[in-house]
C-alpha cells in the first residue's frame, strides 16, 4: 500500500538541500546600462546538441531583468581561491563589478577574467516556477581561462574538491 507523501516545509527542504554539493558560478549580463551579476549554484548543462545550459535565478533578483532585457548572459565558473568574489556577488547593495577585470566573448556579456572558465549564451527560454525563473541558454562561446580547482558550496559553506 502506498502512502501519500506531502510536500516538505521550506525550512526542512533548505536543510536537506544544503547537503548537496554544487559548483559556484557568477551569471552576468549587460543590457546597455552597465553589468549586473549574481552568485549562483543552480547551474547545469542540459544538452550537447544543441549546446544548452540552465540556471535558476530568484524572480526578485536585480540581475534577472538585465538578463531578460539583454537576451544573453555569460556564466563564469569560480575557482577555489575566489570565495571572496562569490560572497561579493551574493551581497546586496554593493558594486559587484568594481575593480573586477572582465572580458567578453560572442554576446558581449561580462565574463570574470580570473574565472576557471565560462559559457556565453543567448537566452532561449525562461520559465517562472515558484519564486524563481528557470533560464535556458544556447551556448555560443565557451572557454577555459585558467587551470584551478573549482569552488564548491555545501552545508552552508564554501570549499573545493
Amino acid at each position: 500500500m502506498l502512502r501519500q507523501i506531502r510536500p516538505v516545509q521550506a525550512g526542512r527542504f533548505r536543510s536537506v538541500m544544503r547537503g548537496f554539493a554544487t559548483g559556484v558560478t557568477v551569471a552576468a549580463a549587460d543590457a546597455g546600462s552597465g553589468p549586473a551579476g549574481t552568485t549562483m549554484n543552480s547551474f547545469t548543462s542540459v544538452s550537447l546538441e544543441p549546446p544548452l545550459v540552465l540556471f535558476c535565478i530568484g524572480s526578485g533578483s536585480r540581475t534577472w531583468p538585465v538578463v531578460e532585457r539583454a537576451g544573453c548572459f555569460a556564466v563564469s565558473f569560480l575557482c577555489a581561491d575566489q570565495e571572496p568574489l562569490a560572497r561579493r556577488f551574493a551581497a546586496p547593495g554593493v558594486d559587484r563589478f568594481a575593480g573586477q577585470e572582465v572580458v567578453t566573448a560572442a554576446t558581449g556579456s561580462p565574463v570574470l577574467a580570473e574565472a576557471a572558465g565560462f559559457v556565453d549564451c543567448r537566452l532561449v527560454d525562461a520559465i517562472g516556477l515558484g519564486d524563481h525563473h528557470v533560464v535556458v541558454g544556447l551556448v555560443v562561446a565557451a572557454g577555459r581561462l585558467r587551470d584551478a580547482k573549482p569552488l564548491v558550496f555545501a552545508d552552508g559553506g564554501y570549499g573545493s574538491v
